[in-house]
């Protein structure tokens, strides 16, 4: 019985000293430096893509929301091979949330890496070199010359308790050139633009 209450003293001391030095028990948000943006488009970096991509879009529209329990922005963006296409050619796409309540970790592995048990046309590959955890998710469903069937990439990340997403699609049928360029070369503009996008929401 004694050993058993030195026990019990022991431990309580060894606790009382964890939130000394830890701090109140409970998660607090980690957000890694990163800000909320009222306007997500400013911050976008899509340089690699615009090898593919000449014309800028002028107009990109953004959404944003604030909460005490999230912070939401995302940013849409035309993409034209050349001035003189009448429509979009391809479409890019990021969204930045920051979760200050609740840690998204369990959710985003749970999302990201089993993204194909929904839609079983993409590929999923957990990559290296983005925050704690990152997912490459590609589609190819184009068939024959590559004029029908559509092209995807998207790159989510998860740092701390930020999560990103960046998101290029494409229908082979509306594509300005006889074929849109391959899932390789977009995946390798799209981690390019990531990471200086990723860095600019930390700097601005």
């Amino acid at each position: 019985m004694l050993w058993a209450v030195v026990g019990a003293v022991a431990a309580s001391a060894l606790w009382a000293a964890g939130i000394v030095v830890l701090g109140p028990l409970g998660d607090k948000a980690d957000l890694a430096g990163y800000q909320a943006k009222s306007n997500l488009c400013s911050s976008v970096d899509y340089t690699a893509l615009r090898t593919e991509y000449a014309q800028q879009d002028s107009s990109p529209t953004h959404t944003a929301l604030k909460h005490k329990a999230i912070d939401e922005s995302s940013c849409s963006i035309s993409l034209k091979t050349a001035s003189s296409s009448s429509y979009a050619d391809a479409y890019l796409s990021v969204e930045m949330d920051l979760h200050k309540k609740t840690d998204p970790a369990a959710e985003f592995t749970a999302v990201w890496s089993e993204y194909s048990q929904r839609y079983p046309d993409y590929e999923v590959q957990k990559v290296s070199g983005f925050g704690d955890e990152a997912y490459l998710v590609t589609e190819d469903t184009t068939s024959g010359a590559g004029t029908s069937g559509s092209r995807a990439v998207i790159l989510a990340v998860r740092d701390g308790w930020m999560t990103y997403q960046m998101s290029w699609s494409v229908y082979a049928s509306t594509y300005d050139k006889t074929t849109p360029p391959e899932v390789s070369d977009v995946s390798r503009w799209v981690r390019t633009d990531t990471r200086s996008t990723l860095e600019n929401l930390r700097s601005d």
